[in-house]
């Protein structure tokens, strides 16, 4: 013999499964919803469509350059770019933010301290050669030592390993040896 209280589970689950179909009717709030995004939507197109022209006309020819090469790397990358950041999934938009942080500060130093990339070739073989020489000087070696430059150059000497370790960790995510699993 069944009691009626059996079915009481089976009515539940079936006025759970039931959907909600939205109303035939005219909602006020919601049209004033939806005209207010687009309104927002419109303005923020033409804010950024003003910005991209801004920054072609600072950019000049290397923006031009520039953008090229990012619209082949975004056609390249095509499904695959979209699977990675799928794959990020939560953490793709606090990454995205630390970057774009990131990039604006190295703007500002770039400005601040006046970098710029070399203008010709000679120029980054005259650095070279500079460093060349001074390391195969004996002279300055000895007028290094005397004047006490040398745990300046060891500094960043270490500093140098100390960045390089840091890499190798990074590539092979672990501080010590690699994962054979």
């Amino acid at each position: 013999m069944l009691r009626p209280s059996s079915f009481r589970p089976a009515l539940r689950s079936r006025a759970v499964r039931s959907t909600r179909f939205a109303s035939t009717g005219s909602n006020p709030q919601l049209e004033a919803a939806q005209k207010k995004a687009q309104d927002v939507f419109s303005s923020t197109q033409q804010t950024a469509t003003k910005a991209f022209e801004n920054a072609k006309k600072i950019a000049g020819p290397l923006g031009e350059t520039a953008g090229k090469y990012l619209a082949r790397a975004t056609k390249s990358a095509g499904p695959l770019g979209e699977g990675a950041g799928k794959l990020m999934g939560t953490y793709k938009e606090p990454v995205l933010y630390n970057f774009t942080v990131f990039r604006e500060i190295l703007k500002q130093v770039y400005r601040a301290e006046g970098l710029s990339p070399p203008s010709s070739i000679d120029v980054v073989r005259s650095a070279y050669r500079t460093m060349w020489t001074n390391a195969t000087s004996k002279a300055f070696w000895q007028k290094t030592i005397s004047s006490g430059e040398v745990a300046r150059l060891g500094v960043y000497a270490l500093e140098a390993y100390g960045i390089f370790k840091i890499g190798e960790m990074v590539g092979r995510r672990s501080i010590v040896g690699y994962k054979l699993d």
